[in-house]
């Protein structure tokens, strides 16, 4: 499972490693160059460039927008467009049983430049609800307001996609390691798991990675990690579920109340 829980809530299974991230913030400054510049060579994995494409996704933390980050970061999300314009997209494991949670879009070396955004709704598949079904671990959560303005006005948001085939394009897979306050990322094409769930080999995915976006090479979102294993028990391969017909449920519900 790759979310950090500081509560005792049903799932938890591991966190990052201190060395892991030191290893990896040490990338050399090629590598870095090359991601900044298009998705670099596949599979390997360095700090997300700041731009319009990043800045998209951000840290979960405990607590409201008001405690400021205080309660920590513990999973990934991403903006996803909807007409309301406050959607967030996540995995259903990182939702489950909080009862404040913020979110923090571009959320770079401690700081918050687009602030923190209350969640106000969640809204989770019927497998996950009715038992954890690893093929329902997908998640959409409404913002609040923000300075009169919504998430999406001031930040953007990808495309959210189902029935997209697995591996049609490379995906690009943006989040936060729990030692970090920095977004890693890496591109790779994704290969079937199963008929329901898709992996992706991606180094240096710890604890605090649980649903960070898979965003393909048309801009849309196909995948979150979870799934299999809530994402997987290894830093180095990821998981997804397949975004199929419950998924796209999902997310019109969550639009529509939006």
């Amino acid at each position: 499972m790759k979310s950090i829980r500081i509560t005792r809530l049903p799932g938890i299974r591991r966190s990052a490693l201190l060395g892991a991230a030191l290893v990896l913030l040490a990338v050399t400054s090629a590598s870095i160059a090359a991601a900044d510049d298009g998705p670099g060579p596949f599979g390997v994995t360095v700090r997300a460039a700041e731009n319009s494409r990043s800045v998209r996704v951000g840290a979960l933390f405990h607590g409201s927008a008001a405690s400021g980050g205080a309660g920590g970061h513990f999973c990934t999300a991403s903006v996803v467009h909807s007409e309301g314009r406050d959607l967030l997209l996540t995995a259903a494991h990182c939702l489950d049983g909080e009862a404040e949670l913020s979110f923090a879009p571009g959320y770079r070396d401690g700081r918050a430049p687009y602030g923190f955004w209350d969640v106000q709704g969640v809204f989770l598949p019927e497998g996950w609800r009715q038992d954890q079904d690893e093929d329902s671990d997908v998640a959409l959560a409404v913002l609040g307001t923000r300075d009169g303005e919504e998430v999406e006005d001031v930040v953007g948001g990808n495309a959210f996609a189902a029935h997209r085939a697995t591996g049609a394009t490379a995906v690009t897979v943006t989040g936060y390691p729990g030692s970090l306050d920095t977004p890693i990322t890496c591109t790779d094409k994704p290969t079937a798991q199963s008929r329901t769930q898709q992996r992706v080999a991606c180094p240096d995915f710890a604890g605090g990675t649980s649903g960070s976006p898979w965003v393909n090479g048309d801009g849309a979102v196909v995948g979150v990690i979870g799934g299999h294993e809530q994402g997987g028990d290894t830093d180095d391969v990821s998981y997804s579920a397949v975004f199929g017909t419950e998924a796209e449920e999902l997310y019109r519900v969550a639009a529509l109340a939006g």
